[in-house]
């Protein structure tokens, strides 16, 4: 999105959920730090869309401007948005122009699961470019599933509530044949944006003055239309699916809340169209050799105008993937993989004296695992080459050959106790996007930036057990320590006001996630869950004083990264009712790395309730639900100068037949 190009950096919330059990036994022995929200859970939160349920895993900030229509992304452990790769059923959600997802798009409607891997997924049989994300994003779409001599499945939600909320969607189920299924989701959503915020300034840095105001925030409007057809197959050994998709939004980016001649600025305009169309085969070929291919094409389109001017610019983006990844089975403890995957993207523009660029990216992995009863044991070596070419009046090419490698250990000491002792390593790095390289904005020459490169370290333990029938307690402890060099910073400066990008940054996080989580049943009717969770980051830029501005800066706390944060999450459950509470905390931050009294912004904390109850008449379900969410009515920014809304409702209606 041509907008994130001037924005601040990312901003804090941090919040997690307990690890939640993908099938039985398997989620202890992942080596790396897993966090899962399944359906049912999911439905239990007050939430719109995945970046909303992204809140609540532990070393996530969630950037958030405000609004329905608001931009969303996520930056995980303090490493930035782009280091994070986002995977829909199995396939990156790619955008080459910024390098960051906008997670907004994607309602929860139609998810059957959001999982968070911080290094890699342990999967072997993945393809090439699963390896080379810092940490990954999963979304998994709902598969079809039918009771016996049923062959239609419908959902029909309405959402209405605060910001003058409309939300119809559909969701039709149906099984073609034995080995086929179809799924259609569509999706419609349109609220004005408009909420009553109170903004309360004490200047005492001039003579300007301080400000008390109480106002609408504008400009958060937003129009969505979506829909996606999907068909799953089942093979001898194996299984397939495609999924068509598109999604096209109106809205308006809310400005910041600043005075300036006496009003309040209310800025930025975009049009998105987003299509992808991808397929996936997976299909074990004999006892000991499985594939799986996978494709995608995409094409993006942005119009963006900023507030400032009358009209805009397009953007067009396309995106093909291809990828095939093979498994072998050595000894039966003992598998290799090794996957081969091509990408190109090219982006188009209307912006005056513009330089088509064009991407090239070939990644192939060598990844083997051992597996024993008690200890589990994963290593991978990633090799990504990037040729990258634009075209003006001379062509110019870059070229970029990298090498990172990857291990990762799980290890039970005692047979008879669900004690894992789990650690990792991991080398990755980030290609420059094409607006860090080119700065599309004003069509200037490439800036010849290197990418970035990470190393990750992660030490934990993770505990569960059963207390009686009725009553599971686990729970969670991982240190970690992240270091990034060659970081990308924008500086403001040169001709027309342009952005300089440069490699100065250096960065090194420190931090410790805890996790506790309980569940019991009372009686055969009453189920009661908690989850209660905190975070503590060191997040400084070592970026070295000779090219800071200023020498405060120097192993301040990175900006929008909180030292403390924490969450909650309780929920009861009788019979066909279901009441959820959970509340959200994130500690004093500061808007730049300069961490002096001026650039802090105020800690916040928001309490959320919903209450639900479910109808049955024959063959047909009705649920209806009540949330409110900020319950408390607390003034917050997550962006400073960006005001979240306050209390606000919501009504869910649903329809199952």
């Amino acid at each position: 999105m041509v907008q994130a190009n001037g924005q601040a950096v990312d901003t804090t919330r941090v919040y997690e959920i307990r690890e939640v059990t993908v099938s039985a036994g398997r989620i202890h022995r992942e080596a790396v730090p897993v966090q899962r929200l399944d359906g049912k859970v999911l439905e239990r939160l007050s939430n719109h869309s995945v970046a909303d349920a992204l809140r609540y895993f532990s070393g996530v900030q969630l950037k958030d401007y405000g609004g329905i229509g608001g931009l969303k992304t996520v930056n995980i452990r303090s490493m930035g948005s782009q280091h994070v790769g986002v995977f829909y059923d199995g396939i990156e959600i790619g955008n080459a122009q910024n390098g960051v997802v906008d997670l907004g798009r994607f309602s929860l409607d139609n998810m059957e699961a959001v999982s968070l891997y911080n290094g890699q997924k342990n999967s072997l049989l993945q393809s090439a470019k699963d390896f080379a994300s810092a940490s990954s994003i999963y979304l998994t779409a709902r598969t079809p599933r039918f009771a016996e001599s049923k062959k239609n499945n419908t959902k029909i939600t309405f959402k209405t509530g605060s910001f003058d909320l409309i939300n119809p969607s559909l969701l039709w189920e149906r099984q073609i044949s034995k080995g086929l299924k179809s799924s259609l989701n569509m999706e419609y959503t349109k609220s004005s944006g408009e909420y009553k915020f109170r903004y309360k300034v004490n200047n005492t840095i001039d003579d300007r003055g301080g400000y008390d105001t109480t106002e609408i925030r504008k400009n958060g409007d937003i129009e969505i239309f979506r829909i996606e057809q999907a068909l799953f197959g089942k093979l001898k050994g194996g299984e397939w699916k495609t999924r068509l998709y598109y999604y096209s939004s109106e809205r308006g980016y809310p400005g910041a809340v600043v005075k300036n001649s006496g009003e309040l600025k209310h800025e930025d305009r975009q049009t998105d169209r987003n299509f992808f169309f991808q397929s996936f085969l997976k299909k074990q070929i004999s006892t000991n050799y499985s594939t799986q291919l996978t494709g995608k094409y995409a094409w993006d389109y942005i119009y963006y105008v900023p507030g400032t001017i009358l009209s805009g610019n397009q953007y067009k983006i396309h995106d093909v993937y291809l990828s095939s990844a093979n498994m072998i089975s050595i000894l039966p403890f003992w598998s290799a993989n090794i996957s081969v995957d091509y990408q190109w993207n090219k982006m188009d523009s209307d912006v005056d004296q513009f330089i088509y660029p064009q991407r090239h990216t070939g990644w192939a992995v060598a990844a083997t695992s051992f597996n024993w009863p008690r200890l589990t044991v994963q290593a991978s070596l990633l090799a990504t080459f990037v040729h990258e070419s634009t075209r003006r009046e001379t062509t110019v090419q870059q070229d970029w050959a990298r090498y990172t490698p990857t291990i990762s250990a799980s290890w039970q000491p005692w047979p008879q106790e669900r004690l894992y002792l789990r650690a990792f390593y991991k080398d990755a790095f980030r290609m420059p996007a094409f607006s860090e390289i080119y700065l599309t904005h004003t069509g200037g020459s490439p800036s010849f930036l290197k990418p970035e490169h990470a190393k990750q370290f992660d030490i934990g333990v993770m505990y569960s057990r059963n207390i009686g029938k009725n009553f599971d307690i686990n729970g969670h402890v991982d240190v970690y320590y992240n270091h990034v060099r060659d970081k990308i910073l924008a500086r403001p400066g040169g001709a027309n006001f342009r952005w300089t990008m440069m490699n100065i940054g250096v960065a090194k996080i420190r931090g410790i996630d805890v996790a506790l989580g309980v569940e019991s049943r009372v009686g055969e009717d009453i189920k009661l869950t908690g989850r209660v969770t905190c975070t503590y980051q060191k997040a400084q830029d070592y970026t070295p004083m000779k090219v800071l501005s200023d020498t405060i800066s120097y192993k301040g706390q990175i900006s929008y990264i909180p030292r403390h944060s924490g969450s909650g999450l309780f929920s009861a459950g009788y019979k066909t009712w279901d009441l959820s509470y959970s509340f959200i905390y994130t500690g004093k931050r500061y808007s730049e790395s300069s961490n002096i009294p001026e650039n802090k912004v105020l800690e916040w904390y928001t309490h959320d309730l919903a209450v639900s109850k479910l109808f049955r008449w024959d063959k047909l379900q009705f649920k209806a639900a009540v949330e409110v969410n900020n319950l408390m009515n607390q003034a917050y920014d997550v962006v400073k100068n960006y005001p979240m809304p306050g209390t606000n409702f919501k009504f869910i209606f649903n329809f199952i037949f």
